[in-house]
């Protein structure tokens, strides 16, 4: 495995955030696969209520449509949160930011399997200005 980054920054850090806000941010971000499954498994189930009970929560009421519509909707906010957060940390490099936050790999892997176009340092700082972005949109 190679190097971790560290989860804290110096409070002198433009990007900084609370170490265990980091790693709050970080696990959801690692849910992402988990929700681009559950996501296309919903167009390939079919209508029966048990087969919905694995990827909706129960929500007191038992219109399956609105089971449907709801788990959707779910998913798919979560998917594009973290999709324009890394667009926004950098346009550039977002593919290699969403592959880097949302697997866990690192810059070495980034830099030797898929040839990322920057340096580890840039690499980086725009790693944790995604982190930073996410912590002012999720609040």
């Amino acid at each position: 495995m190679g190097i971790k980054m560290r989860p804290e920054l110096s409070e002198k850090n433009k990007y900084w955030i609370d170490k265990h806000r980091y790693y709050e941010l970080k696990h959801f971000c690692l849910q992402y696969p988990i929700w681009k499954k559950a996501y296309n498994a919903l167009d390939s189930l079919s209508s029966s209520t048990a087969d919905l009970e694995l990827y909706i929560k129960q929500s007191g009421y038992s219109d399956p449509t609105a089971k449907y519509a709801e788990a959707k909707a779910f998913y798919s906010s979560r998917i594009e949160l973290v999709q324009k957060t890394a667009l926004f940390a950098e346009e550039d490099l977002s593919k290699y930011i969403l592959k880097g936050v949302t697997e866990g790999v690192s810059y070495d892997y980034l830099k030797v399997r898929l040839e990322i176009p920057c340096s580890k340092d840039t690499y980086y700082d725009r790693y944790r200005r995604f982190f930073w972005l996410l912590n002012k949109e999720r609040g």
